[in-house]
């Protein structure tokens, strides 16, 4: 990677790093998505977005801003001038951050006085009005994200949510601004930061607002927000000619083949339903969460269920349960050690499939799929093409077995019959 690049992004978890890659493949950037920062002697190709992936969503605030600020610095030593640090589109985040200290910390490394940010996605049904965030036509807090097991949403408004999190003030930029162009949010922007507003939530209801939004987002060195600003971003980049809009797909369509496996690990609604149509395609094991949580009889079970399997079709393993259950088993162990126990035994799982042959691999959900992929070291992927919004294929660069498709989804991504469609496109 010999040129500088025109956009780097920080996406604090990897499902959401794949569906900023795809926003910005689609748009006609040559991206990469990377896992952590890359080492020095990974070799990369020419491209025009780096999408740094970490896991830091849910963890210690202290940690997930020393992970962003290195990666940051990595970035900035390509010549990234454009910052994104890359968030769910539903804002996950408790107060404790890590939203806010991140945001915080690279503000001031960036120089910025004040900080666009929003989660907004129209396409996706992720719109913000007067600073509230909506999932489709209802409120984020009447959402089932008000239901996640690690980061339930119960306010809908961004400015109070964002508060609590960060050391700033936090203004609005509201759709009537927008409305009126670019110029009239950088008026609102600098009357803000005159008051002494730190950030600022910017309201999106339509596409053309994400034009608007990553116009004024190239005036500064640092944005927060979803894969709809990436979108504005990278309009914004070609239409300023700062750089050429590519065509050409920088996955090779030479097929990998061998077994395929779908991973479940999401709790959402939509997972759930994926799970049970994928029941009429393909076989499919419901693991115990109470087994997993006892040891490790239930991975290994797992893996002689699939290894009898794998040669005859793909299959799916599902450790999803219903709010209900992930609520009952929290009370009983604790939400983060029923947490870690479940992602561990996913990665146990895939890592146990890989060594078997498999390497093609869907996993569904943000907590699975960074456990999967950190078990498998996979540090790079090349993005492919679109499974369905925000999901694309990827090619694994560096793995240490060799060619692998992998497709990471977030949970509440993908039509019914998601699995099916992902394995029709990872050949």
């Amino acid at each position: 990677m010999t040129s500088a690049l025109s956009l780097g992004c920080i996406a604090d978890d990897y499902t959401g790093a794949s569906d900023l890659a795809n926003t910005l493949t689609r748009a006609g950037l040559r991206t990469v998505q990377t896992i952590g920062v890359p080492p020095d002697d990974l070799a990369l190709p020419e491209v025009d977005a780096v999408v740094v992936s970490l896991k830091s969503r849910s963890i210690e605030a202290g940690l997930a801003v020393e992970r962003s600020r290195a990666s940051e610095k990595w970035l900035r030593g390509r010549g990234a001038r454009h910052v994104l640090f890359k968030i769910c589109s539903t804002f996950d985040s408790t107060d404790a951050g890590n939203i806010g200290p991140v945001m915080d910390a690279l503000r001031r490394d960036s120089g910025d006085t004040i900080v666009l940010v929003t989660p907004a996605f129209p396409e996706t049904g992720r719109t913000v009005y007067q600073g509230n965030l909506f999932v489709g036509a209802v409120p984020l807090n009447e959402s089932p994200l008000k239901d996640h097991p690690l980061n339930p949403m119960h306010d809908s408004n961004l400015a109070r949510v964002l508060a609590r999190q960060s050391k700033t003030k936090i203004g609005l930029v509201n759709l009537a601004a927008v409305s009126r162009g670019p110029d009239a949010v950088r008026a609102r922007l600098a009357d803000l930061a005159g008051q002494g507003f730190g950030a600022a939530i910017v309201d999106a209801v339509f596409d053309r607002d994400l034009e608007t939004i990553g116009a004024v987002a190239l005036d500064h060195r640092l944005s927060v927000g979803a894969s709809g600003i990436g979108l504005g971003l990278a309009h914004a980049l070609v239409t300023s000619r700062k750089t050429k809009q590519n065509a050409s797909n920088t996955l090779s369509d030479t097929p990998v083949g061998g077994p395929a496996v779908c991973l479940a690990g999401s709790c959402s609604q939509a997972t759930l339903q994926q799970v049970a149509n994928a029941e009429q395609a393909m076989p499919v094991l419901h693991l115990d969460p109470e087994q997993i949580i006892s040891g490790k009889d239930e991975s290994r079970r797992a893996l002689a269920w699939a290894k009898d399997r794998i040669k005859d079709g793909p299959i799916l393993i599902a450790s999803s349960s219903t709010p209900e259950e992930v609520a009952a088993l929290q009370s009983r162990h604790g939400r983060n050690a029923t947490g870690h126990a479940i992602e561990q035994a996913m990665a146990d799982i895939a890592d146990g499939l890989v060594l078997a042959g498999v390497r093609r691999l869907v996993v569904a959900g943000g907590e699975t799929s960074g456990a999967v992929v950190d078990r498998l070291g996979i540090p790079a992927f090349l993005v492919g093409a679109e499974i369905a919004a925000g999901v694309p294929v990827l090619r694994a660069v560096g793995a240490k077995a060799g060619e692998m498709l992998l497709a990471l989804k977030s949970g509440n991504f993908g039509g019914p019959e998601f699995f099916s469609d992902a394995l029709k496109l990872m050949r």
